[in-house]
């Protein structure tokens, strides 16, 4: 009886003792996932006064520059071909994304991934099918009209994610954020009537840039929203590059000049490829890194400052002629694209608020709904 009761005492007490085991396991990794989520709150909320988030920003503005007057001098004065160039710069960015995987220079953190998500391949061809969409359709741009024009209307993306986002996300855009479109769309036109390089091929197809990087950016944000499909920037990098070479190949046989690529193919044009590759490259994945230290609404903003910054560095740098109408027109709308940000943030609030005053009305009393 004895030797009964020391068995069930002592099988009592290793079950105590395994259970106390597993809830201070359970314990350590809850206070490593706290701490780790403490941390990432707090890197966002330090923002552009992180000074590794203030480099990325600088990075990313000084390899735009470099990407974008690369893209004019092959186009304008090596006389290269849209595709081609469009398809050197995935190229690049898939094998300068899969070396980052494994050395990420101090860009991010590596992760293990013990397996990829459902409908990973089907996700990542269309982004990237997006992608190489807006990469060519924004050179064929280039090719027409001039840089500062080519980057004002880009400057119109927020109108073109309102309501990509209510389609794709069901977002609702509330009534400031309208009128904020109204500076926008006014700027635009300014400069569309006014700009001396203006040309409707050129025009056509900055606004089908718009579209296809609205698409690809709402998209991408659906996919990596939550943890378990967070990707690393080189991660995102490759992947949607790796996609975008595979849809591109096809498309090179009916959209490729090739007499005209083996007419002006040299060994100035393949150094220029290569430079725009590592450029762009390095511009797409610093822009990813940013967006960890940073809110959209930041990163909004700070893209709209490049923007303004492309412009006019344009304008000197390549001489282009800008009437008084054309530059009141970048004013307006680089004004007009503040405003919208600004009033997407005021409306964001006011619903937050609005939602908090409305539950508030709604309470149970003694069972009661009042």
């Amino acid at each position: 009886m004895t030797k009964q009761y020391n068995a069930i005492t002592n099988q009592h007490d290793n079950d105590f003792l395994l259970m106390s085991m597993e809830s201070s396991k359970y314990t350590s990794a809850t206070k490593s996932m706290i701490v780790k989520h403490d941390d990432d709150d707090n890197k966002e909320t330090r923002g552009l006064r992180d000074p590794r988030a203030l480099f990325f920003l600088i990075l990313w503005y000084f390899f735009s520059c470099g990407t974008l007057f690369l893209n004019k001098y092959i186009l304008s004065s090596l006389k290269g071909d849209p595709t081609l160039l469009g398809a050197m710069q995935m190229v690049m960015t898939t094998i300068l994304g899969f070396l980052q995987m494994y050395y990420p220079l101090g860009f991010y953190k590596p992760v293990n991934r013990e397996s990829k998500p459902k409908y990973f391949w089907r996700n990542m061809i269309l982004v990237g099918t997006m992608r190489f969409s807006t990469v060519v359709l924004g050179l064929v741009a280039l090719k027409f009209v001039a840089v500062s024009f080519t980057e004002t209307v880009k400057s119109s993306a927020p109108i073109f994610t309102v309501f990509i986002s209510r389609l794709l996300t069901g977002e609702i855009t509330g009534f400031y954020t309208f009128i904020s479109l109204i500076p926008i769309m006014a700027g635009l036109a300014l400069c569309s009537a006014f700009e001396l390089s203006f040309n409707i091929k050129g025009f056509a197809a900055a606004l089908a840039t718009n579209l296809s990087e609205c698409l690809q950016n709402v998209y991408s944000k659906m996919l990596i929203s939550g943890e378990k499909h967070k990707y690393t920037p080189a991660e995102l990098q490759f992947y949607t590059s790796i996609a975008s070479v595979i849809v591109q190949i096809p498309a090179c046989f009916f959209i490729m000049d090739f007499p005209n690529v083996k007419k002006t193919f040299d060994v100035t044009m393949f150094i220029a490829l290569v430079l725009n590759g590592i450029c762009f490259h390095f511009q797409s994945i610093s822009e990813y890194v940013l967006l960890g230290y940073i809110s959209p609404v930041t990163h909004s903003v700070a893209n709209t400052v490049k923007r303004a910054f492309l412009i006019w560095i344009s304008v000197i740098v390549f001489g282009n002629p800008v009437t008084f109408f054309s530059g009141l027109g970048t004013i307006v709308v680089t004004v007009g694209v503040l405003c919208y940000i600004k009033a997407k943030e005021y409306d964001i609030l006011h619903r937050i608020a609005q939602s908090k005053y409305d539950s508030q009305e709604v309470r149970v009393d003694n069972g009661i709904l009042k």
